[in-house]
């Protein structure tokens, strides 16, 4: 792998065209919006939700491209198979059934950190984690003791629990150990990051990614449109009784009818040098961001594309000028009423836009390349 030895800033313009790009779960999955200006907002965990698709899509999750942030994922599983690898030993998870006296005192007591009920078909079960803190769970149950806030039976069985548990955490230089591996194998981790230090799973640390992402804003105001759609189904019978055998279901979807959206990213040298994120590295990244758009289909997204990946390189990993001044040298705007094409007053294509793009007098030190147009 070869180290990255620049800095990198640059601007990503996609647009939606009748879709939904982002929806906000808490409006109603309305697309999301700046109240103040109107403009359509992408986030940054929206795009690299896309990046890590693509990856996945290309190498299917193998090292060192395999996605730590995936669908259903169970994080902690990575981390146990990063130490499992390692050959570093831990603690045994332990799970003893809570006898039936005290499943409603289990229910209203908070456990210490390391302690759960894991409820079952027919039984509940008290989960020890594998790194709980031992030494806090006795001094816990000691304070319980004294000031009475649990039952003497409830005390005993947790007592008895936590003697037979084999707990045990990484020391810090292990936890160092496993931060290193699941930056190598994992694509997404040294390139955007992520907290590794959960408290239900061994702990591999914190990771500062060299790539970062903002949220995607749209050149103009956006409008959302709110569709009524018909299933000539239903899902039960009973619903097939109402409606004396009409089965219709009805609903509604939210599109943008167009909307060309800017988002600015930052690669750091010095953070890849942190996290091992090398040159092939960075070239699976532009490729990510050119043809995402084209592995991210659905009946709700409607026609999204990358219309241009506009990349300022530094001759030096600190870099040879302000980023901020860099993304002015790239300017969407909408073209004139009297240029848009068939008469209409609001742009609904991509060519309804211009892009200027300001090449001269770059600062020295600074190259700009285009991809995606």
């Amino acid at each position: 792998m070869t180290a990255l030895k620049n800095r990198y800033d640059f601007v990503l313009l996609f647009d939606v065209k009748d879709g939904n790009p982002n929806g906000d779960p808490d409006a109603g999955n309305l697309p999301r919006v700046d109240a103040e200006t109107g403009r359509g907002l992408v986030t940054d965990v929206c795009l690299k939700r896309k990046v890590r698709n693509y990856v996945s899509l290309k190498h299917n999750f193998a090292s060192p491209h395999s996605i730590y942030i995936r669908e259903k994922a169970v994080l902690g599983r990575a981390h146990v198979e990063a130490f499992q690898s390692l050959g570093i030993e831990l603690g045994q998870e332990v799970s003893v059934v809570i006898p039936p006296n005290l499943l409603s005192e289990f229910e209203e007591t908070s456990l210490p950190t390391g302690l759960s009920v894991k409820e079952e078909d027919e039984v509940s079960r008290l989960i020890l984690d594998s790194d709980f803190d031992k030494e806090e769970t006795k001094t816990w149950l000691k304070d319980a003791k004294k000031d009475k806030s649990i039952s003497a039976s409830m005390h005993k069985f947790l007592g008895d629990a936590t003697k037979q548990a084999k707990s045990r955490k990484p020391k810090q230089e292990e936890v160092v150990q496993g931060r290193q591996y699941m930056c190598e194998h994992y694509y997404d981790i040294r390139t955007f990051g992520a907290v590794m230090s959960l408290k239900s799973a061994p702990n591999c640390g914190q990771v500062r990614g060299p790539v970062q992402l903002t949220f995607g804003r749209s050149v103009e105001p956006i409008v959302s449109l709110e569709h009524s759609i018909t299933r000539m189904a239903v899902a039960t019978e009973a619903e097939a009784e109402k409606q004396s055998g009409d089965n219709r279901t009805m609903g509604r979807k939210f599109t943008v009818p167009y909307g060309l959206y800017v988002a600015h990213g930052f690669v750091s040298a010095h953070l890849a040098a942190q996290t091992g994120f090398s040159e092939e590295d960075l070239q699976l990244f532009w490729e990510a961001l050119v043809n995402m758009f084209d592995h991210d289909r659905s009946a709700a997204r409607g026609e999204m594309a990358t219309r241009g990946l506009y990349i300022f390189k530094h001759a030096s990993e600190l870099g040879n000028a302000p980023a901020h001044s860099l993304f002015k040298r790239i300017d969407p705007k909408l073209k004139p009423k009297s240029e848009l094409k068939d008469g209409i007053s609001v742009a609904r294509d991509f060519e309804d836009y211009g892009v200027a793009v300001n090449r001269e007098n770059l600062p020295q030190g600074v190259e700009l390349q285009i991809l995606g147009v």
